[in-house]
């Protein structure tokens, strides 16, 4: 019901807002315009940091607040990306290691296979034709070589990040859901599975299934099937991720089947699951089960050891490198995907500072702001994403950040990344208006925050960089017509 109202309540807000503001050849106009939009009845009494500057005359021409650091959202991820292609260039690669951990003979690997990984997040569908197209690659890299079985089992390595999988600052009922999956430096299919249940026979249990259906999730199946109505309804439960999913209450015989997309616990262990999967279907053996380092040192099995790619221990059967940096940014910016943008984050810490970790990357990103001068007052870094409430950055810290990327050689990159305004990857937001095809920004959104970033031209074609971040609000969803308000000001803007 909370929904609902504040849905409602932002569809009103809609119905009452004046005819498009015009923002005039005074700046000072277009400040009262800003204004007069963002002050709409309660969200008047939101905490707004707002900040335009001209890029090509140096001149601002709005700031509210600019200097208060506030809850970015997934804002955040402004900062990641410019700062990941600063130090890492856009054609940066992750690469992922198969290593045989044992002699080969007559094309027997006598011991494990290791899947070494060093923070790819897109070992998945979204930029490959299946979730198990890398790993087919890999298995076959295997069969060229001569391998035909592992004595051992596939053991997934995620050791190089160090640290949280998930951030601490995150809200403890998001941790369950897909946008808080945990970043390991081994990562498979965005680390979520896609859990079915099913009804059985009725009296009994009902089926359960997952997609991959090799993800190896913990459930517990305490579920059953009726012929009448269900009650209690069927869920499927789980208050910590390192817990089983619970499936509990009764689903009807010929019903419906019940699905929720769960996130899971290992990492490494679910990419092992993978793997294994795939080796076994495309011909080669594997003896044991699926297993990690985590698994490993839980259940005290083996004596789990760091495994590291061109030392002379392990032999390299099969790599894989990753999509250019540039692409996975497309995910972090257009589809805002908190996985890539964390993962990115721990890989500035380990690359630039030696740790793969949020404190290290949060210390990289804050530091070379530090370095070219943009301001940092109050800036609080706790993950890459933004998905933590307590994440602070300032309207000013956001804009100084696009001014600087648009001097540099990575502008195209990071431009191209952005969501642009009219366009599906900005939900159709400002269609038919001046700032369509023309205003590109990084959108922002968690409970009572909503931000928006990017840059725009204006109606003379000067470029405009700006940062709204609106908190405390009544309504995320209304603050997204009056941030669309304003972008539809910049743009019609005229000196």
């Amino acid at each position: 019901m909370t929904f609902v109202r504040a849905l409602l309540g932002a569809l009103c807000l809609v119905l009452v807002l004046p005819a498009a503001a015009e923002p005039g050849r005074d700046p000072g106009r277009l400040r009262a315009a800003v204004d007069a939009v963002l002050d709409q009845g309660s969200y008047a009494r939101a905490e707004w940091g707002v900040l335009v500057v001209s890029l090509d005359r140096g001149d601002t021409l709005v700031s509210r607040n600019a200097h208060t650091a506030l809850t970015p959202a997934s804002n955040m991820k402004v900062l990641t990306s410019a700062a990941a292609l600063h130090h890492l260039g856009a054609d940066y690669r992750y690469t992922t290691w198969v290593l045989a951990d044992g002699p080969i003979v007559d094309g027997v690997v006598e011991g494990d296979l290791v899947l070494y990984g060093t923070g790819d997040p897109g070992i998945a569908d979204r930029f490959f034709e299946s979730r198990g197209t890398v790993f087919e690659q890999l298995a076959a890299d295997l069969r060229a070589a001569g391998i035909r079985e592992i004595r051992g089992s596939v053991v997934g390595d995620g050791s190089r990040f160090a640290g949280d999988l998930r951030s601490a600052a995150w809200e403890p009922e998001d941790v369950n859901e897909w946008f808080a999956a945990p970043s390991g430096a081994l990562s498979y299919n965005e680390n979520v599975v896609s859990v079915r249940v099913s009804p059985g026979e009725p009296g009994e249990a009902p089926i359960i299934g997952s997609i991959p259906d090799h993800s190896g999730l913990p459930v517990r199946n305490e579920g059953v099937t009726v012929t009448g109505a269900a009650r209690p309804p069927l869920a499927l439960l789980r208050e910590d991720p390192d817990d089983p999913v619970l499936v509990y209450g009764e689903i009807r015989a010929g019903g419906a089947d019940v699905w929720r997309q769960m996130t899971i616990t290992d990492p490494a262990l679910f990419a092992a699951h993978g793997l294994t999967h795939v080796l076994r279907e495309e011909g080669i053996a594997v003896d044991g089960a699926p297993t990690s380092l985590v698994e490993q040192a839980r259940t005290r099995v083996g004596s789990p050891r760091i495994t590291v790619p061109g030392t002379d221990a392990p032999a390299v059967l099969a790599i894989h490198r990753s999509p250019p940096l540039s692409t996975y940014l497309r995910a972090v910016n257009q589809r805002s995907h908190n996985l890539y943008a964390d993962l990115i984050l721990k890989t500035l810490g380990w690359e630039m500072a030696g740790e793969g970790s949020f404190e290290a990357g949060a210390r990289v990103v804050h530091d070379w702001l530090v370095d070219i001068g943009i301001p940092t007052t109050g800036l609080r870094i706790l993950d890459g994403s933004g998905l933590a409430p307590e994440n602070r950055v300032s309207a000013a810290t956001l804009v100084a950040v696009i001014e600087a990327t648009s001097e540099s050689d990575a502008w195209d990159a990071f431009w191209e990344s952005l969501p642009e305004a009219g366009d599906r990857t900005l939900n159709r937001r400002m269609r038919s208006t001046p700032a369509a095809g023309n205003l590109r920004a990084k959108t922002g959104t968690i409970r009572r925050v909503s931000s928006l970033s990017g840059m725009v031209r204006s109606a003379d074609g000067e470029r405009l960089a700006f940062a709204i971040i609106g908190n405390q609000l009544p309504s995320q969803f209304g603050a997204k017509r009056l941030e669309d308000r304003v972008g539809e000001a910049l743009a019609r803007y005229s000196r």
